[in-house]
């Protein structure tokens, strides 16, 4: 396995996605997939070629099985994926839409994911990457999951790694949004990177301006925050710098989900390649556009050399 360039870490769940439109109660035949959010960047990333690595914990189930076979087979590193035989892998189940957001039913309560705690946490393995990639969801699981992401946060920060946060909030696993706002904003506010979606950054900050928004992060110490905008793209803001960019055409939009995960990819790895933020935000964009044009949440995350073709075939329609 290659030297690993990027780890996040998270919960990874079995998908079944319907095979036909209807209320999912009356769907009779569905195909399984993979989900989580840091599942998707993780395979996002490794697809572009950068060594990725993915920790949590699984159920040892048929699910869990799945999750790590499907891993090897995107060469996501695994070697930090434990087996618990006392608590089950999660699962969910997923609508077929033709347009905008299906509908999702999650099977996750108590899972073994939920039970990743910081005695859980292997300082060897976090130390190979370069880069650590974290979302809200971690934080929202449990007391025992929050306190294993807080722990990689502190320690990748002490070991002056870069870190990346998606606040990708869920309301329904917090609470009460006071709750959510006050555990995601403490970590956001130590990180380098910040990618809310407009809406999250209205929840967390009050504000609807992305500028304003970008600021409520900057005067943090957050070195860089980028705003997903849906389809008018991206806008991003430093102490020095600050712009928008126009997202790509989509002429047909199948299903969103998965697409901020890839919108995180496209950054990543622009910035680990040492491009400009614009470049890196367009690179974001691009990833993002493929993603809402298949059913799977990560199904169209592109190759290397599919992205470079993609971007250069429709660069034109977004500057």
């Amino acid at each position: 396995m290659k030297q690993l360039d990027v780890v996040t870490f998270g919960e990874a769940m079995a998908m079944f996605m319907a095979n036909h439109p209807g209320s999912l109660h009356e769907v009779s035949e569905f195909t399984r997939e993979l989900a989580g959010a840091e599942t998707n960047v993780a395979i996002g990333l490794a697809r572009l070629g950068f060594g990725s690595g993915w920790a949590s914990k699984v159920g040892s189930d048929a699910f869990g099985t799945f999750i790590i076979n499907r891993l090897k087979n995107e060469n996501v590193n695994i070697d930090h994926v434990l087996l618990d035989s006392k608590y089950p892998t999660g699962f969910q189940l997923k609508s077929m839409v033709f347009e905008g957001d299906p509908e999702v039913q999650y099977f996750r309560k108590g899972s073994a994911a939920s039970h990743l705690n910081k005695d859980d946490f292997n300082e060897a393995y976090f130390l190979e990457a370069k880069h650590l990639h974290m979302t809200g969801i971690p934080l929202a699981l449990s007391e025992d999951a929050r306190g294993f992401a807080k722990h990689a946060l502190a320690f990748m920060k002490k070991n002056n790694r870069k870190v990346s946060f998606d606040p990708n909030l869920r309301p329904t696993l917090w609470a009460s949004q006071e709750e959510m706002v006050k555990e995601i904003n403490e970590v956001a506010f130590q990180v380098d990177t910040v990618l809310p979606g407009l809406s999250e950054g209205e929840i967390l900050t009050g504000f609807k301006n992305p500028s304003d928004i970008a600021s409520f992060y900057l005067d943090k110490g957050v070195k860089l925050v980028v705003i997903k905008l849906g389809p008018a793209g991206a806008y991003y803001k430093t102490a020095s710098e600050e712009g928008t960019v126009l997202g790509f055409p989509v002429e047909k939009v199948v299903d969103t989900v998965g697409a901020g995960d890839g919108f995180a990819v496209g950054v990543i790895s622009g910035l680990l390649e040492g491009l400009s933020i614009k470049d890196a935000v367009i690179r974001g964009n691009a990833i993002g556009s493929l993603a809402v044009q298949s059913p799977g949440d990560n199904d169209g995350y592109p190759t290397k050399e599919e992205l470079a073709k993609y971007i250069e075939k429709n660069l034109q329609g977004v500057k």
